[in-house]
């Protein structure tokens, strides 16, 4: 791709996305593409029925032609990417981009597939614009990383807006000029802070959907004419600027190096467990010590070894990560995950419920589990756990797991994004019929002619 000097971020990339074809995209690209779709849909059902759903849908107003899976009749474009993408991200078990953490998929799918569906385009466009918004969302994780959770904003909330505006605007068929205004008018529209944190309320699930229908409408804005900065990564004013802190100064650069030639949504993880990212090798060490005999009644105590950038998100305030008010806190938090992983061996959506989070066993578990800031912990740069139990005879066993399992050290093999995506459709009570119909569909949506096929799928 070939840019004059003093072209803007935005241009740039926009011109990259703006011809990029089917044909362009590596094997794995298209591979991890579908993956996702499949992890995707099985999240949106799997949540249908839970309440912060329903809310959401109660707050729409608005009929039209686009799916919300697992719900009776059409949706307008945003209100179908809306429930959507809250639905995909509601139990915090979708895809994940190592480094800042961000969560590509439950913002950009139901945008393009809302946008496609709206608009009769086919499974390439819709291929493309899953590809290219996935693609900025990672870059953009990379350009100051752990800026944005500083700041106090969710990433994928924030640059959700933005990758959803560049994947409609693919779906759409926009040009550069037109993709370059929808970039600049969804900066604007970008939001969601962290104080989910203090309590573990409702609204980062929230965020993915949100972002997806900003983008919906900003690609639709910029269709209209309405005009957008051009500089909106780099300015002054500009996202990152907003968004971000003086000590992590940005490196924009690394928004449109060796595009298409360097491809970072092949780097996104699949979670085996249904709650933070960097929670998830925490429990994969309590499993593997339960798995290797480990007695919870001989345990006197549990130290983990943790990355410091860490625990104002997972171990603090540690009465509240002990005993987790709500299921969704106890997503983000370790001695949760930790005592679940050695008493369940498993951590699905069947250990995040208000029964589960209240269990006399669990609770005087977690409360012997506490943290320890490991000064050579490579956290952002990757996701490890270090679990050390002191047994009550003085003895201690000890678990590390180096890398986030299911991301690109160890990949999840399709199997198992397949089991997940059955159990998932399962919990929401889908039966086998409907979830194999859901599981084909996917597999070859982006070959279809169109998205018409999606409509089978509501109620």
């Amino acid at each position: 791709m070939r840019v004059s000097a003093g072209t803007a971020v935005a241009e740039q990339f926009a011109a990259w996305a703006a011809g990029l074809r089917a044909a362009d995209l590596p094997a794995e690209v298209r591979v991890r593409a579908q993956e996702a779709l499949i992890d995707h849909l099985g999240l949106v059902v799997s949540a249908r029925n839970e309440p912060y759903v329903a809310a959401v849908l109660a707050g729409l107003d608005s009929r039209g032609t686009c799916t919300a899976f697992g719900h009776e009749g059409g949706l307008d474009m945003a209100g179908a990417a809306l429930v959507n993408g809250t639905a995909a991200h509601g139990e915090d078990y979708d895809d994940t981009f190592e480094g800042t953490p961000m969560h590509p998929g439950a913002a950009v799918i139901p945008a393009a597939l809302a946008a496609a569906e709206h608009s009769s385009a086919g499974g390439e466009a819709v291929l493309c614009g899953i590809v290219a918004g996935a693609e900025l969302m990672c870059r953009m994780a990379i350009v100051a990383p752990m800026a944005q959770h500083q700041a106090g904003f969710h990433p994928t909330a924030v640059a959700g807006a933005m990758g959803a505006a560049a994947a409609v605007s693919v779906v759409l068929g926009l040009d550069a000029k037109r993709t370059t205004d929808a970039l600049g008018i969804a900066g604007s529209m970008a939001s969601g802070i962290i104080e989910y944190l203090a309590e573990g309320t409702w609204t980062k699930r929230l965020h993915p959907g949100w972002a997806a229908q900003s983008g919906i409408r900003a690609a639709r804005f910029a269709r209209g004419g309405f005009r957008g900065p051009r500089t909106v990564f780099e300015g002054e004013h500009g996202f990152f600027h907003a968004f971000g802190i003086e000590s992590i100064p940005p490196d924009v650069t690394r928004i449109t190096d060796d595009l298409g030639r360097r491809w970072h949504f092949a780097d996104i993880a699949f979670k085996p467990y249904a709650c933070g990212t960097m929670v998830q090798p925490f429990i994969d060490c309590a499993i593997a010590l339960a798995r290797e005999g480990l007695a919870v009644s001989d345990i006197d105590s549990i130290l983990c070894k943790v990355g410091e950038g860490t625990v104002h998100r997972l171990w603090e305030p540690l009465a509240e990560k002990r005993r987790p008010s709500t299921p969704y806190s106890a997503k983000f938090s370790v001695p949760y995950g930790v005592a679940v992983g050695l008493l369940d061996q498993e951590a699905g959506l069947r250990q995040f419920t208000e029964e589960r989070i209240r269990d006399a066993a669990l609770l005087d578990l977690t409360g012997r589990i506490s943290y320890e800031i490991d000064p050579d912990d490579e956290y952002p740069r990757n996701y490890t756990g270090t679990v050390i139990a002191t047994l009550k005879d003085g003895s201690t066993r000890t678990a590390r797991q180096p890398h986030l399992r299911g991301g690109r050290r160890e990949r999840l093999p399709r199997e198992e994004i397949v089991a997940k995506f059955r159990a998932n459709c399962r919990f929401g009570g889908w039966d086998d019929g409907r979830t194999e119909a859901l599981l084909s569909s996917a597999q070859s949506l982006f070959m279809a002619e169109n998205m018409a096929m999606l409509a089978g799928f509501r109620g």
